[in-house]
């Protein structure tokens, strides 16, 4: 393996930009490009910290067709960051592809810590954190109801990631597999100005948020089965 890094893994803030570690923002400046899943949201944090540098489009839609051409360049001695819109990249956004290529080759990654939606929601919840399983995104059709089956008996903490506007059917479909008397957290614009987090039954929560436009970054945590 490289002994010199070859990839650096960057998390950037959800949304307080203050959450930018030292560390992170010395990467970015060092680094010979950044692999952005959004070049203008990444562009507005550059700016932020006054940082100038060659930006090249890695997302869902192109990684597949990229990751020769990146790790090539990586083998001839370029040193890229990959950076997400924000979190820390791979963890349901585009990353997984990309490191495990470049471990195959033999090129040295690193992944700094920092920021990642689902850990302060799982601590703000007062839900046990010991022991929990991360789903991120359910899909949208195939396989979604049967998943919510298999997750219903679940003793662990569950945390899930879901958009603003399937937030009311998501809950009511947790309800209906998991009973409404089941207790949950959803963490809403976590950092943010607007951030907002409401705990209850899974009926209580559908109740809150029927009464109010739901917008910004979701994250839900339920209680394990009792």
């Amino acid at each position: 393996m490289s002994e010199k890094t070859r990839l650096y893994i960057v998390p950037t803030p959800i949304g307080n930009l203050e959450d930018l570690t030292f560390r992170a923002l010395r990467i970015l400046k060092e680094a010979d490009a950044i692999l952005a899943e959004d070049t203008r949201i990444t562009t507005r944090l550059l700016k932020h910290y006054g940082i100038e540098k060659k930006l090249i489009p890695h997302h869902q839609f192109n990684e597949h067709k990229t990751i020769e051409t990146i790790v090539d360049r990586l083998k001839n001695g370029e040193i890229f960051a990959l950076v997400s819109d924000a979190g820390t990249p791979a963890i349901s956004d585009p990353g997984f592809l990309l490191v495990r290529a470049c471990i195959r080759e033999d090129l040295k990654v690193e992944c700094l810590p920092g920021p990642t939606a689902f850990v302060p929601a799982l601590v703000n919840s007062g839900i046990a954190a010991d022991h929990f399983i991360f789903e991120g995104f359910l899909p949208h059709k195939k396989g979604r109801q049967t998943r919510l089956i298999n997750l219903s008996n679940e003793e662990r903490t569950l945390i899930f990631y879901e958009s603003p506007h399937r937030l009311i059917k998501f809950l009511v479909q947790l309800a209906e597999h998991f009973g409404e008397e089941r207790y949950a957290c959803v963490c809403r614009e976590l950092t943010k100005m607007y951030e907002e987090t409401a705990r209850g039954t899974l009926k209580e929560l559908i109740e809150h948020f029927t009464k109010k436009p739901v917008k910004g970054e979701i994250v839900i945590v339920v209680r394990g089965k009792e």
